[in-house]
């Protein structure tokens, strides 16, 4: 099997133990991750071959994330090193009525100060199929959206499959070009594309009729205009996917999704979610899913139904990773969501 490649930042997660606030705080809990990293982790885990390809500083944390990343069986070969910094992002977890916080300090990181040429992209892409950025790689800087933009050529060049998820950041925009500005060229090369209930509405204008995103009012039938207005603007896309997600309070979501391939609607199984153990990397649990249910299965129903079960089994585990097997997500798929014990 040809290896996946995803590119794009990882980060120190530092977090206050439990559900303590920042004011409370009197250490961190620090981990690793970022939309791309968690995508790779995600494939690793399913036992498909897959690279993660980033810029770290030439220094001890640098080191350690590299570490960090080859216990889950990331491929680090590609990775650059050099720039000042690690970039950092400090989380709070919000628990009931109080929603989560998310602090960034990723200013001046060695990806931010990416520019192009500084990676063999042929070479990274030498027994690869498949390559896979998000929205959030270009927001980080100019010259990291001119890298994503020469990777993404590079890879239809050869004839690679590429998707994105769309990831729209608005506290990253921060460079001088706003989102709907730089990324259609960067989506007009792609086969695959994914986003949130949001993410076409705030990059590319195109609202789902009828809902509300914050009175949790996201009915599965209206994003087949966003599918099809998607793939208007941009004909290339074959595959379109939106994950669904019903806020009742920080602790307690609804989840689902809905997929569209060359011109067949498909919806997934809605999860309720009622004790969240940690959200962030939902929506990339979601992507590494159907990335490899679009590889591994023949049907994009089965595809959905796989992205949709390991992305809900994501907001039970801690960090940023989704650490599940191929056997859990389908065990959900088939109906046991009862969480009893395995002996």
């Amino acid at each position: 099997m040809k290896k996946v490649v995803t590119f794009g930042e990882i980060m120190l997660r530092l977090s206050p133990p439990g559900m303590l606030r920042f004011g409370q705080a009197r250490s961190f809990d620090a981990i690793y991750g970022g939309g791309e990293s968690n995508v790779a982790v995600s494939l690793a885990n399913y036992g498909m071959p897959v690279e993660f390809v980033t810029r770290l500083p030439a220094n001890d944390l640098g080191d350690a994330c590299l570490q960090f990343l080859r216990q889950y069986g990331v491929g680090v070969a590609h990775v650059v090193r050099g720039g000042e910094r690690l970039g950092i992002y400090f989380l709070e977890m919000g628990a009931v009525q109080r929603g989560s916080k998310v602090v960034y300090d990723r200013a001046h990181s060695s990806m931010a100060t990416i520019e192009p040429g500084m990676i063999d992209w042929t070479a990274v892409f030498d027994g690869a199929d498949w390559f896979h950025w998000t929205g959030i790689t270009p927001a980080i800087s100019a010259g990291a959206a001119a890298a994503c933009l020469e990777a993404v050529q590079v890879a239809k060049t050869l004839g690679l499959t590429v998707s994105c998820d769309l990831n729209y950041r608005k506290n990253l925009w921060k460079w001088g070009k706003k989102a709907g500005e730089v990324m259609p060229e960067l989506v007009s090369h792609c086969d695959v594309a994914v986003g949130n209930e949001e993410d076409a509405a705030q990059v590319f204008g195109i609202h789902a009729p009828d809902t509300d995103v914050i009175a949790g009012k996201v009915e599965a039938d209206k994003y087949r205009h966003v599918c099809e207005a998607l793939h208007e603007r941009f004909p290339n896309l074959r595959t379109i996917a939106i994950t669904l997600r019903g806020s009742i309070s920080a602790s307690h979501n609804t989840w689902s999704g809905v997929l569209w391939r060359e011109g067949t609607f498909y919806t997934g199984a809605q999860y309720d979610i009622t004790h969240i153990v940690d959200r962030v990397g939902g929506g990339d649990a979601f992507v590494g899913g159907l990335i490899y249910g679009l590889r591994a299965y023949d049907h994009p129903q089965t595809a959905l139904d796989f992205a949709i079960a390991a992305s809900c089994l994501k907001h039970t585990i801690f960090g940023d990773f989704n650490l599940v097997s191929v056997g859990e997500v389908e065990k959900l798929m088939g109906g046991d969501v009862s969480g009893r014990v395995s002996r």
